[in-house]
């Protein structure tokens, strides 16, 4: 009651208790305010002590519910409890459990407490659990992803899990690995499904919270998937595409091998169906080999299968003119920078036999590592940014990145000089946008490149990222785990802990991160692999974070000509434009 004492001293009660009828005569119940209450007592002492009793100020303003009106009363106090203190999920769930049996539907729980319909229903949905379960999960001994995941086990499937968490040398799945443990290793979400699952009889499993529904029977997903794929593939070729090619999931269609192509010149149609159930599906496209061979043809033929006319000029005269007509253009382009930075980004997307880009394919063997990234923030908002960009740029949405990408029309594609015309008509500022998007597209993971801009930029990992069951998963050293512990937690316990198997040291690290158990939180924690800069845990090296960042502070400790230094003559011969350190010496050369 520390915290409302003072009010009550300098105002009394103003809000009322909440009270009803009880089984004495003339007598009531609390039903909310019982701290209110008690507080208000403890005031009226310490004024009676001091000899200050005023009668009518140890009165209580009271609202009284009806007699028997249970609902009421359960709901009263909920509030009142909500509002001092968020409850755990499964103390929700049993005080809304109440509120059904005594008739309340879910649009009245939900309109009495301002929830929407959905976390109502989540919450009831943890019926579905053993009490066991329940019990973890209220003492937050396991997270919220596993327990959606445990909504969708049966009963016989909850029992064998709860003797896997009371084995210690047992492994425990959570999180995805549990899904894939429910599902016998194989979960295929039906929102991939190409056909229509209602009517396909098709059984489902859905997670008790209503979001996520997966095949019960994935042999019989893939027949109807398959047929789908099939079906599509045939109304392809029915539109005149010359071949509508599936990658099954044990390949993958890599964008960069091959080239835009329409259907007037062979362009096909690629299905890449991935493990998962997702097809994606690619339109209008060539291997590189027969691009070539394609363009040799129309060079030589003109289209009509006779022999071309002789040229009007040699091809040593074309020579000369297209050198001549190159370097006056790009003289003439030093002086005009925006049309250059167009030209540049023109050729970054849609390449040439100059410019050879290639997308960073983001590549890891790990399912869990696969979630967590497709699943960031920093993914969610370079996506919703990447999808700005192709609208802008007239690309297909169903593009999987901007560089690559081509305009389109009649069929034929106008490569760079389609994208290079559509930049002209864009203003600096979004031609600026196309430009990060496509630099971060094509940025190397783990480069050196990658730390500079961290740290140029300053990105704040905590923004971003926060510690997830992928990465518990992925960190075994208990070396390091040790020093984790430290990071977090602090050294007395860390020492306290250093023999523990890396399990407890993984539970300590989450206590703290999430404020559970008794544990301090930790807020806004990174690793230090993971910061800007990056530092290691332990002298034995092998960081290739830290290794990337000493890359990079070397290059930029490289010595640059500085303002004051003697400066070459700009006319003269082999002579170099000194790099400008500053906004005013960038202004001063320019000028």
């Amino acid at each position: 009651m520390s915290d409302i004492l003072p009010t009550v001293r300098s105002r009394g009660v103003i809000q009322p208790v909440i009270v009803r009828p009880n089984c004495a005569p003339d007598g009531f119940e609390i039903v909310a305010g019982s701290r209110r209450f008690h507080a208000a007592k403890i005031v009226a002492e310490e004024r009676r002590a001091t000899g200050d009793a005023d009668p009518d100020a140890a009165l209580l303003p009271c609202a009284i519910l009806d007699e028997g009106d249970d609902a009421a009363a359960i709901e009263a106090s909920m509030i009142e409890n909500m509002a001092r203190l968020d409850p755990d999920e499964v103390t929700q769930w049993e005080n809304f459990t109440r509120l059904v049996r005594e008739g309340r539907t879910v649009e009245d729980i939900a309109a009495t407490f301002g929830l929407p319909d959905l976390t109502v229903k989540r919450v009831l949905a943890l019926g579905n659990l053993l009490p066991a379960i329940r019990d973890l999960y209220r003492k937050q001994r396991i997270d919220a992803g596993t327990v959606r995941h445990l909504t969708m086990a049966s009963k016989s499937q909850q029992k064998s899990w709860l003797a896997l968490a009371d084995d210690e040398n047992a492994y425990l799945p959570t999180g995805h690995q549990l899904k894939a443990w429910l599902f016998g290793g194989q979960s295929i979400p039906v929102k991939h499904a190409l056909f229509d699952i209602e009517a396909s009889g098709l059984a489902t499993i859905a997670d008790l919270f209503g979001e996520d529904r997966y095949a019960a029977d994935p042999e019989a997903f893939w027949t109807a998937q398959n047929a789908a794929i099939e079906a599509r593939r045939a109304a392809y070729i029915e539109a005149g595409w010359a071949d509508a090619i599936i990658v099954p999931p044990s390949d993958h269609f890599s964008t960069w091998e091959y080239e835009k192509a329409g259907k007037r010149k062979g362009g096909r149609v690629y299905f890449d169906v991935r493990a998962s159930g997702e097809v994606i599906v690619h339109e209008g496209y060539v291997s590189g080999k027969e691009a070539r061979r394609i363009a040799k043809a129309e060079g030589s033929q003109n289209g009509t299968g006779q022999k071309p006319a002789r040229p009007e000029v040699t091809s040593t005269m074309q020579t000369y003119i297209d050198l001549h007509r190159h370097a006056a253009v790009r003289a003439a382009l030093t002086g005009q920078p925006a049309i250059a930075l167009r030209l540049m980004v023109a050729h970054a997307i849609g390449g040439s036999h100059l410019w050879t880009v290639k997308v960073e394919p983001q590549s890891t063997r790990n399912d869990e590592v696969r979630d967590s990234l497709d699943n960031s923030k920093a993914e969610a908002d370079f996506d919703e940014r990447r999808r700005a960009v192709l609208a802008v740029l007239g690309f297909s949405p169903e593009e999987p990145t901007v560089t690559g990408g081509s305009i389109e029309a009649d069929g034929d594609d106008y490569g760079v000089v389609g994208i290079f015309h559509r930049l002209l008509d864009l203003p600096d500022a979004v031609v600026m946008e196309v430009l990060a998007i496509v630099i971060g597209e094509t940025l190397a993971a783990g480069s050196a490149a990658v730390e500079a801009v961290g740290i140029e930029i300053g990105v704040d990992m905590a923004r971003y990222w926060q510690p997830d069951d992928a990465f518990f998963a992925v960190v075994r050293d208990r070396e390091v785990l040790t020093r984790i512990v430290a990071e977090v937690a602090g050294e007395t316990v860390a020492s306290a802990n250093r023999q523990e198997k890396t399990r407890t040291l993984k539970r300590i690290v989450r206590d703290h991160l999430d404020g559970t158990n008794g544990r301090d939180r930790r807020e806004n924690w990174v690793p230090r692999w993971m910061a800007f800069p990056p530092t290691a845990y332990t002298a034995r090296g092998g960081v290739g974070t830290v290794a990337a960042h000493a890359k990079a502070q070397a290059a930029r400790a490289v010595e640059r000509p500085r303002p004051g230094d003697e400066e070459p003559d700009p006319g003269a011969p082999g002579a170099v434009m000194a790099v400008p350190d500053s906004d005013d010496e960038a202004d001063r050369l320019a000028a």
